[in-house]
């Protein structure tokens, strides 16, 4: 039986990051070609409290986590990679703006939009599925329009040639061949633990927990209304997102089975759009974030075969 390892990562600007048991590590290429790398040691909640062991709660916990790691190591890369805009960096009060800005165009884009044309399109307030499935089709619609269209931004399409680097390293890691640039580059882009398929798990699941919180909140108040599915439906977030990580782990688990491949060919499919082939020189960084997020341990953890659960 192959070993169980955690090994996943992100994208950064003209970067990877990678995280495995213990430490994360970011590799980012600066405009004169050096590679910088900024590790730091790193233990899940997750492995040391038993409250967070449990499941759904295991997964609101990494989601959170993975976010602050993602924000991080966002910001460094961006540094890094432009050294001279940097220097220029707006204060905390104009980041916190920015940051408000950001999480209310994805509110109203992926919540209110979604809910608002559902109401005002068909008669069925009332019916709690049939509701959420519609507005459910509403907001994947626009997450696919919302890849489609920041995929054509220069900046974006690097980004997503890096990430097209992170899976092919990852996946040439788990094989047990030696990690070089010319055995990742044989490897897909297409990894079926990457955040984007995360994503997609996470509205397909919420259409079924809304249904079942809009059921709930009729029988309470008797009636329902936009606000009140704002009201019920972005607190339990977490919640979606604890049931999705458990359904993700499964399809990793359990993905020679047809219902797991079904689940997991949408976010595949839109891989293709999240992800590019990247340069060698993209591969160079990943496999140096790869190198030391393990630090000494490199050597004894390469050339294994491994099986994984992360969502990289």
């Amino acid at each position: 039986m192959k070993p169980s390892i955690l090994v996943g990562g992100q994208a950064v600007i003209e970067g990877v990051m990678m995280r495995v048991p213990g430490a994360y590590a970011t590799a980012v290429r600066d405009p004169e070609g050096k590679v910088h790398v900024d590790k730091y040691d790193f233990t899940s909640k997750v492995q040391t409290s038993s409250f967070w062991k449990r499941p759904i709660l295991r997964g609101m916990m990494a989601l959170f986590e993975s976010m602050k790691m993602g924000m991080k190591t966002l910001q460094w890369s961006a540094e890094i990679a432009f050294p001279d805009e940097a220097e220029n960096q707006p204060g905390k009060l104009a980041n916190f703006f920015s940051t408000l800005f950001a999480v209310s165009l994805a509110v109203g884009m992926f919540m209110v939009a979604p809910l608002a044309l559902t109401a005002w399109l068909m008669d069925i307030e009332r019916e709690a599925l049939a509701f959420n499935l519609v507005s459910g089709f509403f907001r994947i619609t626009f997450f696919i329009l919302y890849l489609l269209a920041i995929s054509l931004m220069k900046d974006v399409k690097r980004l997503f040639r890096y990430h097209g680097a992170e899976h092919r390293v990852v996946f040439n890691f788990e094989s047990g061949k030696e990690v070089t640039i010319d055995n990742a580059q044989s490897f897909s882009t297409y990894h079926p633990r990457c955040g984007t398929s995360f994503m997609f798990i996470v509205l397909l699941s919420a259409i079924l927990v809304f249904a079942m919180i809009d059921t709930i909140v009729m029988a309470i108040f008797g009636d329902i209304t936009i606000f009140h599915r704002l009201a019920f439906h972005l607190p339990l977030m977490p919640l979606v997102a604890g049931i999705s990580y458990e359904i993700i782990k499964l399809t990793a688990r359990k993905g020679d089975l047809l219902l797991f491949r079904a689940l997991r060919a949408p976010g595949l499919w839109l891989q293709r759009i999240t992800t590019q082939p990247p340069e060698d020189e993209m591969v160079e960084v990943a496999i140096t974030a790869l190198q030391n997020a393990f630090g000494e341990k490199y050597d004894d953890m390469v050339g294994k075969e491994y099986t994984a659960e992360a969502i990289g």
